[in-house]
């Protein structure tokens, strides 16, 4: 797949775009967009029933763009004053989130967006708490997190 057809880059693009434009602090913008994907997955889940089964795609979706962004930038930016630890454990959350958006893909259940929810409350509180606590902001910033919710080993991402 080429660069210009890859649906993941033109995300990274536009979201580095408007990052850069609309924000006075990536890390406020990132929480902002989990927050975002929380409304939409709450949505979904009180409306359950009544939602078009597309809808539960377009949700996983948009969290799974999120995700690969994390990613991505975690595997890229080695050079950052990020702790490996730190990339690690971004890795780490992705892939475990990764795999249960597929699993609710799989076999569909209003429960399991429950737990993606509340990883995205707990790294968007951070992004925000971070925020409030450097007011020095600082440009392309990570989520942090304390621990790998996933219970998964750890990636080596030093390489």
């Amino acid at each position: 797949m080429s660069y210009n057809n890859n649906p993941y880059s033109k995300a990274t693009n536009a979201y580095d775009s408007n990052a850069q434009s609309n924000a006075g602090d990536q890390r406020e913008l990132e929480a902002r967009v989990l927050l975002k994907s929380n409304r939409m997955m709450q949505t979904l889940i009180d409306g359950w029933d009544e939602q078009p089964k597309d809808l539960l795609e377009e949700t996983l979706k948009y969290n799974r763009q999120i995700w690969v962004l994390f990613y991505d930038t975690a595997l890229e930016n080695k050079d950052e004053d990020r702790p490996n630890d730190l990339r690690s454990n971004i890795v780490n959350l992705a892939n475990f989130i990764f795999k249960r958006e597929m699993e609710i893909l799989s076999n569909p259940e209003k429960k399991k967006l429950e737990i993606l929810i509340n990883i995205n409350k707990e790294i968007a509180a951070g992004l925000m708490e971070s925020v409030k606590n450097n007011p020095n902001p600082s440009q392309n910033t990570q989520p942090q997190t304390s621990q790998s919710q996933s219970g998964q080993s750890t990636t080596d991402i030093t390489g």
